[in-house]
């Protein structure tokens, strides 16, 4: 309760007098106006739905980028995982390798670890979830979940199912910077994204 209370004076503090701070999709639910695919697998629209999926002999990461970069904002997206291992990227950096993406992502797998934070290209894996936070979100791989990430200057904090799962304070990572929906090489991958929404705290 503390933390949400929280939440709610430093959004409002942001957002007072400003429009802009109200939500809006990213996703139109028909096309990927918006969004632009690096090599990698394939990403398509069906029935409302981003669908990502790609073969393990494809060796690269195809990550779907925004075309917009964002720094300080509230995102709010859903999530299915049937196959492989995702990641959802903020903040991150999109360079001209098979990795592409390099930054943050909130880690999006069939596994606990969901939710986890994970720096691609430095400190690997940063924050994860405990026992405590896994028992009480309730994540099951393949059914559809709640992602939900806050970041605010150097600060950092990932839900799931409307529990936080992990949060970082005067971090060093990157300021600014895409989204980005991974396909990771070298894996079979189904992952499917919806409901798309950010509220961009940028002053």
């Amino acid at each position: 309760m503390k933390y949400h209370l929280c939440l709610f004076f430093v959004t409002a503090w942001f957002c007072f007098g400003e429009t802009k701070c109200e939500f809006f999709s990213l996703f139109d639910g028909k096309t990927l106006k918006g969004w632009r695919a690096s090599p990698g697998g394939k990403w398509e629209v069906k029935d409302g739905v981003l669908l990502g999926t790609s073969q393990k002999v494809d060796k690269r990461h195809g990550i779907l980028f925004s075309e917009k970069e964002y720094s300080d904002f509230i995102l709010r997206a859903k999530f299915r995982i049937l196959q492989g291992n995702s990641g959802f990227y903020f903040r991150a950096e999109n360079r001209n390798t098979p990795i592409r993406a390099y930054g943050f992502q909130a880690e999006i797998d069939r596994t606990q670890n969901t939710g986890g934070l994970y720096e691609t290209g430095g400190r690997a894996w940063v924050a994860r979830p405990d026992q405590q936070v896994i028992k009480e979100r309730k994540y099951l791989p393949g059914e559809w979940s709640d992602l939900e990430i806050h970041a605010g200057g150097k600060n950092v904090s990932v839900l799931i199912n409307g529990i936080l799962s992990t949060e970082l304070k005067k971090d060093p990572g990157r300021t600014k910077g895409f989204f980005g929906l991974q396909l990771h090489g070298g894996q079979d991958m189904h992952v499917e994204y919806k409901d798309i929404r950010l509220k961009n705290l940028d002053r």
